[in-house]
């Protein structure tokens, strides 16, 4: 069926699957005088129509400037599909989008050949289409997207859990799950339908805390280790203050091992549209992918990725573009980093690896508030805002230096500790930062590990008091010039909070030695910089937002708080607001957490008005997460289903 727009051009209209369940979808198609077209495809659980309507002036253009039909489509239970929202990337999910694939390729307006791509979770579920490999899927771009979803995603960083995320996206889902199909696309029943959907709905966020290990589970939707199941051309797009950075350098590695056409574009973007995102320099992303599009949906040589013609991608091919960062001051609200675009190739002749050696250090008691001025290691829109100076932090950790002797870093540093701790429950934050003359401390990667997972993510085990144990630390992927006359410190703590969970009570640690392995690259490089389209002016970010770090002296308590919304028109005559704010603690003395947190939508459209709040009350001791959840859904301020839901998780060796 089709449902009429409000726009020229587009076509609503819902997609059978094999159980009965239809799924909703937006269709940009081009004039017919041009033919049939590629199509390419973009799915998310975001609410098409209102909470992500935001994005459609990237297919309008994807159509009218480059020709292409696009389809945006809400996934199952979300938006105005039918069916249950049940996890992130299920089963079903694939099965579905294959389905959705099939569909389009069979359209007349439709050549058969098919891309996808998105951004965050569109970008993770074009990974995972293209490891089941549908005939018609030719190519992906995925942005902003890990290949691994245990150890880089939203959940867990080093086998501890994220805790400033608890009161984000780990939330939010819960509320925006519970919201309404739009009733001029769903039509009578859309009621009932609600109805359903809020009986049927779980916190996504209560599987995640079970699910404290890696395993089959996160291996679900997971690329790494298996790159090989990837046969078709792949971009991948990296921000370097973004949470997904790792999915950069080590995936084109795998696919140029693979023999996979691939391209790597890395700025110094956090997980926002590159045309908007701080840091700049912002660009155009949307010309990039034009031409990745052309270049595999319509056989366009454009130099787009490696040579269709080529059995395996050549050694010397410049398969990356790479914004190297050089030397600038921190800010949380950062509008650009000094740098410059380079053109390489990856693996690149140019790498080598500096060792330094690390001494042996005192005991060290660990403060489980060390990391607030780096209080997040993905970057968004305000408040998730940037790292700040971080001396600070540093003056609470055990720190390294040396002299940075102008040198430039491309790759993952790593750390080699042999540490021991005076308890069976302890964590490792590295953290490498460019030192400014005058004692500024930016930066410039972390990494961090529970080590009773220093074997093994799956299989952690407790440590031996006083035992000492050789741990490997990967940092993130980076690409970083040190200024003249600047040094380098590592600094290693025993938190990061709140960007992850602090150990379960107190604990002393002790280093002792180590190295530090630096991926050195020694430019300049041969291949031509890059030529890219420049993105906005300013990134229209809200000052208004609330950032707040309190430290109550008499109680031994830090906490960060944040407050943020917005108001917006959206189609079908509708009006939406969103409403967040959260607070995490953590005290000094115990260190007892607790993460409360409020996520509220409210849509208006001509028919009604609805609203889905929730709410979260999250406490950590040592031995166990308790955790309350509250859910509201309303229509014209008369509630139309409540659900409430508590669980006391245990704490493994978290």
């Amino acid at each position: 069926m089709s449902v009429p727009t409000q726009h020229p051009n587009v076509v609503e209209t819902r997609i059978s699957m094999d159980d009965g369940v239809e799924l909703a979808a937006t269709l940009y198609l081009p004039h017919p005088a041009r033919g049939p077209q590629p199509c390419i495809l973009e799915a998310l659980p975001y609410r098409k129509d209102d909470l992500t309507s935001s994005y459609r002036p990237d297919y309008v253009r994807l159509r009218d400037e480059y020709g292409y039909a696009v389809c945006r489509l809400d996934l199952r239970g979300t938006g105005s599909s039918g069916g249950t929202a049940t996890d992130e990337y299920p089963r079903r999910e694939q099965q579905d989008l294959a389905a959705v694939l099939s569909w389009l390729a069979g359209q007349n307006w439709c050549t058969g050949k098919l891309g996808m791509y998105g951004t965050s979770y569109s970008g993770f579920n074009s990974l995972q289409m293209a490891c089941e490999r549908p005939p018609e899927l030719r190519a992906v771009i995925a942005i902003y997207a890990t290949d691994d979803r245990y150890t880089d995603d939203v959940h867990y960083r080093g086998g501890a859990l994220k805790f400033l995320d608890l009161v984000d996206y780990n939330h939010y889902v819960t509320a925006m799950n519970a919201l309404p199909p739009v009733p001029a696309i769903w039509g009578d029943g859309w009621r009932r339908e609600w109805r359903s959907r809020i009986e049927a709905s779980e916190p996504w966020l209560l599987t995640w805390m079970r699910e404290q290990a890696d395993g089959a589970y996160w291996r679900h939707g997971s690329v790494r280790p298996d790159y090989g199941r990837i046969a078709c051309p792949t971009m991948i797009v990296a921000g370097w203050a973004d949470g997904y950075r790792n999915n950069s350098f080590r995936m084109i590695e795998a696919l140029r091992d693979h023999g996979v056409p691939h391209q790597l574009l890395a700025g110094p973007w956090a997980h926002a549209s590159t045309e908007l995102a701080l840091p700049g320099p912002r660009i155009d992303l949307v010309v990039e992918m034009a031409a990745w599009w052309d270049r595999w949906l319509r056989g366009v040589d454009n130099g787009a990725g490696t040579p269709s013609d080529a059995p395996a991608p050549t050694a010397d091919e410049p398969n990356v573009t790479v914004f190297v960062r050089s030397s600038t001051r921190p800010e949380p609200d950062l509008d650009s980093s000094a740098g410059e675009w380079i053109r390489e190739q990856w693996p690149s002749p140019r790498s080598s690896l500096s060792v330094q050696h690390l001494d042996a250090r005192a005991p060290y008691l660990v403060r489980p508030s060390v990391g607030v001025d780096a209080w997040i290691d993905c970057a968004g829109h305000l408040p998730y805002g940037q790292s700040l100076d971080q001396r600070y932090d540093d003056a609470a950790s055990l720190t390294w230096e040396w002299e940075a002797d102008e040198r430039t870093l491309m790759g993952h540093p790593t750390a080699e500790l042999q540490v021991s701790a005076d308890a069976a429950v302890a964590s490792c934050s590295v953290k490498l930062c460019d030192v400014f003359p005058d004692g500024t401390s930016s930066l410039v990667s972390r990494g961090s590990l529970n080590l009773t997972h220093r074997s093994s993510h799956a299989a952690p085990q407790p440590l031996v008091a006083g035992e000492a144990y050789s741990v490997t630390i990967e940092l993130d992927a980076c690409a970083y010039r040190f200024d003249a006359g600047h040094r380098l410190r590592l600094s290693v703590a025993g938190a990061d909070w709140p960007n992850t969970a602090a150990p379960p009570a107190p604990v002393t640690m002790t280093i002792h030695g180590g190295t530090l392995t630096l991926p050195l690259w020694e430019g300049p490089s041969p291949h031509e910089a890059p030529r890219l389209h420049d993105g906005a002016t300013t990134s229209g970010e809200d000052p208004s937002v609330t950032w707040r770090v309190e430290r109550d002296v008499l109680a031994r308590q830090t906490s960060c708080v944040v407050d943020h919304g917005s108001t917006y028109e959206a189609p079908y005559d509708a009006t939406v607001r969103e409403h967040y704010s959260g607070r995490v603690r953590v005290d000094d003395r115990t260190f007892e957490q607790r993460a409360e947190a409020s996520a509220e939508y409210a849509i208006t459209w001509p028919e009604t008005s609805v609203s889905s709040t929730a709410t979260l009350d999250l406490r950590a001791d040592a031995a166990s997460y308790d955790v309350s959840i509250a859910l509201t859904t309303r229509e014209n301020g008369v509630v139309v289903g409540t659900r409430n839901w508590h669980e006391q998780i245990p704490r493994h060796l978290a």
